[in-house]
C-alpha cells in the first residue's frame, strides 16, 4: 500500500471487498528486513472491516504468539523452515483462537508438511524467496501447488492453498489455473507502481477468469 496515502487505500480495499489484509511480520533474522510493526497493524485493523492474515517470517515465531493483535478469524501463518516443533506451535495457534497456517518456502517439498496439515486451515506456497522483492517465480513451486490440491481434494482436507511472490498479471493464470483459492497480492499485481488501483483492481480479476477457465479445461 502507499504508507503516505494508506486511509484512502483502505477504503477501496473495502470497495473491492479483499478476503484479507496481509500483513508481513519479519524480524530481520529469517528474512534480512524488518515487517510491519503491531502498533502499525492495530492501526489498519481499528480502520477497516477487512480480517487480518498474518505472514510470520521469523525464527521460532512462538515468541511473539502474544503480541499478535487478537480478532475471530485472524489467521497466522509461519514457516516451516522457522520451527524446532511445528506442531506444537500451530496446536497453540489453535488454542490461541487463531486459524494456524503453514508457509513452506520453494526449496521445501509437501512431504515435510504431511503430518501436520490436518492442523491448519491454509498452505501457503512461496513462489519466490522471502524477503527479496523483484524476484521471478520459481517454475517449480507452480507444480507444488498442483500436487498440494490434488491431495487436499484426494484426502478431504479443508484447507485454503495460498500463493504468495510475484503474484503478477501474467502469473496470476496460472497460479489459479494449478489450483491457488488465494493470491497475496503487492506490487507485482494489485499495488503496481504508477497504475491506478482500479484498473490494477480490473486486470487481476481478468487474470483470476482466465486461470479458472483454465483449471476448468484441464
Amino acid at each position: 500500500m502507499n504508507w503516505l496515502h494508506l486511509m484512502d487505500d483502505l477504503v477501496l480495499m473495502d470497495r473491492f471487498r479483499v478476503d484479507y489484509m496481509h500483513y508481513d511480520i519479519s524480524d530481520s533474522y529469517f528474512v534480512p528486513e524488518f515487517g510491519l510493526p503491531f502498533y502499525l497493524v492495530k492501526k489498519v485493523i481499528d480502520n477497516t472491516a477487512i480480517g487480518p492474515d498474518y505472514h510470520l517470517m521469523i525464527e521460532e515465531p512462538k515468541r511473539i504468539f502474544d503480541m499478535i493483535p487478537k480478532q475471530e478469524g485472524a489467521r497466522v501463518s509461519i514457516h516451516y523452515e522457522a520451527c524446532r516443533n511445528l506442531h506444537r506451535e500451530l496446536v497453540t495457534l489453535k488454542r490461541m483462537g487463531f486459524v494456524p497456517g503453514i508457509v513452506i518456502n520453494p526449496a521445501t517439498t509437501l512431504d515435510h508438511i504431511e503430518y501436520v496439515i490436518e492442523e491448519v486451515g491454509l498452505v501457503t506456497i512461496m513462489t519466490v524467496n522471502p524477503g527479496f522483492p523483484s524476484q521471478k517465480v520459481i517454475p517449480q513451486t507452480l507444480k507444488k501447488i498442483e500436487r498440494l490440491k490434488e491431495w487436499r481434494d484426494r484426502v478431504g482436507y479443508q484447507l485454503d492453498i495460498v500463493v504468495d511472490g510475484n503474484v503478477s498479471f501474467d502469473n496470476v493464470p496460472l497460479m489459479v489455473a494449478a489450483g491457488a483459492d488465494i493470491l497475496v497480492l503487492g506490487t507485482s499485481g494489485l499495488f503496481v507502481n504508477g497504475q491506478p488501483l482500479e484498473e490494477n483492481y480490473e486486470q487481476l480479476k481478468c487474470a483470476i477468469d482466465e486461470g479458472l477457465t483454465q483449471r476448468d479445461k484441464g
